[in-house]
């Protein structure tokens, strides 16, 4: 049986390597920068939300490893979702992070993106792995400027 742990590290290198949906909408409807200073992760998303479905997104920047396979998964996981689940998928997202949430015994939607769980233990890539919901959650709210607290 494969450890989480290393399937956990796999994945990201694999999507920190080949990102899916990196670059740029033009035109987009929302828009926001993120940036964690602690680690100098920088990140623009932008989204194309059309009758309250994300129906298309990007994101580029530069980042950790945690931060750029973050926002991959991310972008995958909300492509073709209404506004509603993407917004309890950040809300699920965060909380797991953050220890609050245990996949393997709550319930949840998180599907590919619960292999992050393993983030709580490591405090300070915390803001790494958040950073790409925090920048979600901004340019859905209008806000240009994102922020993980």
């Amino acid at each position: 049986m494969t450890d989480p742990r290393e399937l956990y590290q796999q994945v990201i290198l694999e999507h920190n390597k080949k990102p899916r949906n990196f670059g740029r909408l033009e035109p987009c409807t929302h828009r926001a920068d993120g940036h964690n200073p602690l680690c100098g992760d920088r990140l623009e998303l932008t989204l194309w939300v059309k009758d309250g479905v994300v129906e298309d997104v990007k994101f580029q920047g530069q980042g950790c490893a945690i931060d750029v396979a973050s926002a991959s998964l991310m972008t995958t996981a909300i492509k073709g979702k209404p506004l509603a689940e993407v917004e309890r998928l950040g809300e699920q997202f965060r909380a797991m992070v953050r220890g609050e949430l245990d996949p393997g015994r709550q319930p949840h939607d998180l599907g590919k993106l619960s292999m992050f769980q393993g983030v709580k233990d490591l405090p300070v890539r915390v803001k790494c792995a958040v950073l790409p919901w925090a920048t979600l959650h901004s340019a859905l709210q209008g806000e240009a400027i994102a922020s993980t607290e």
